[in-house]
């Protein structure tokens, strides 16, 4: 690994930083060397703040240091338009930076290459997609919302060797071990939203919050057609503390719309889909719109398999345990009606596999 290698992969670390803080904006990291020595570092720490070139620059004056003719390494394409702050690009130009190293190209067409454009004409030597794969990796939700105005979808489930969420009594906590739970949490808080259908709320009473430390609590989003959710339940009884949004279909009982938002519950009525289900699609469009750029489903099976058929869902997180339940009625993590065809699979592409305590984790993204 050769030095200015060291200085981006520092960035990418220092970008991580900012997960759960930054949506709807990137991940994004800074590392601004002098000769080679570090003299200032950033991250995007949260929404509507300084992003991170602006950080790193501030942290070099907090050390007593100048920026002038120093190079800076950025796991993002400066920005170079207004927006909650000032463009990053006239920042380092007016610091003096005198080459810049760029990771992943910014997808924003309103910034697609004109920052780089812009450094150089101000006489900034700029090298881009450095260690780009990496930077890349940073930022799957930022590249898909800003580019569809969708949420970046994800399946979480944790099942059995044998491919079983519950025993056939419905029993299932818990089947993935405390490393799984653990990471499960970091999903938590890196995605912007958690949805669920009214079927796990009923059956398991959760609360769908972030307990790591230092986490952000998503939005939580609950699929409920007819408004069955109990106003004693964990979810009803933390609205005023965790933001909730009940999703119903336009018919829905108007009480029971009423009694819930006096709880501090959103209530959201959409039209029914041609099933009679509220239709996912919809849904995520409306998250589109308040810029909610993901979601983190945590449902079953059925809410699952209505999510792969509306092609909403771009990856797949599957803990798997060293345990076996059996039990031909025992659930498994996508019903519905299923398939016909073994051609009609919803096809995936696996990424990456990882060992947590016991369990296996394999992380898909779609083809």
């Amino acid at each position: 690994m050769t030095e200015m290698e060291k200085y981006m992969r520092r960035a990418i670390e220092l970008a991580r930083n900012g997960e759960g803080w930054t949506n709807p904006n990137p991940l994004v990291g800074v590392v601004i060397v002098k000769d080679g020595e570090i003299i200032g570092e950033g991250w995007h720490h949260k929404y509507g703040e300084l992003h991170a070139e602006r950080e790193a620059l501030k942290d070099c004056l907090q050390r007593g240091k100048q920026p002038a003719g120093a190079d800076i390494f950025v796991t993002l394409e400066p920005c170079c338009h207004f927006g909650k702050q000032p463009p990053c690009s006239q920042a380092l130009v007016e610091a003096g930076i005198k080459r810049v190293f760029v990771g992943s190209r910014d997808p924003n067409p309103l910034v697609g290459g004109k920052g780089n454009a812009f450094l150089r004409e101000n006489g900034i030597e700029v090298t881009e997609d450095f260690l780009r794969g990496e930077c890349d990796a940073l930022n799957p939700i930022f590249f898909h919302y800003i580019t569809t105005k969708m949420p970046y979808v994800a399946l979480k489930y944790a099942m059995t060797a044998d491919g079983k969420i519950a025993t056939k009594t419905g029993a299932s906590k818990w089947i993935s071990g405390e490393e799984s739970r653990a990471y499960v949490h970091q999903l938590r808080n890196r995605y912007a939203a958690i949805l669920c259908g009214i079927g796990t709320v009923l059956a398991d009473d959760p609360m769908l919050n972030c307990r790591m430390e230092g986490g952000n609590n998503p939005l939580r989003i609950i699929c409920d057609s007819h408004l069955r959710i109990p106003l004693d339940c964990k979810i009803v009884q933390s609205a005023k503390e965790i933001p909730t949004i009940i999703v119903c279909d336009d018919e829905a009982d108007f009480a029971s719309r009423k009694s819930l938002q006096q709880a501090g519950l959103e209530v959201l009525a959409l039209p029914k889909s041609d099933e009679g289900k509220i239709s996912l699609s919809r849904l995520m469009t409306e998250l589109g719109k308040r810029k909610i750029d993901s979601v983190l489903i945590e449902g079953g099976g059925e809410i699952n398999f209505s999510a792969l058929k509306a092609g909403i869902v771009n990856r797949i997180y599957a803990f798997i345990a060293p345990k076996l339940f059996g039990g031909c009625g025992a659930k498994s993590p996508v019903a519905g009606e299923g398939v016909a065809g073994v051609e009609e699979a919803f096809k995936f592409g696996l990424s990456k596999i990882s060992r947590l305590g016991d369990d296996i984790l394999l992380d898909y993204e779609r083809k």
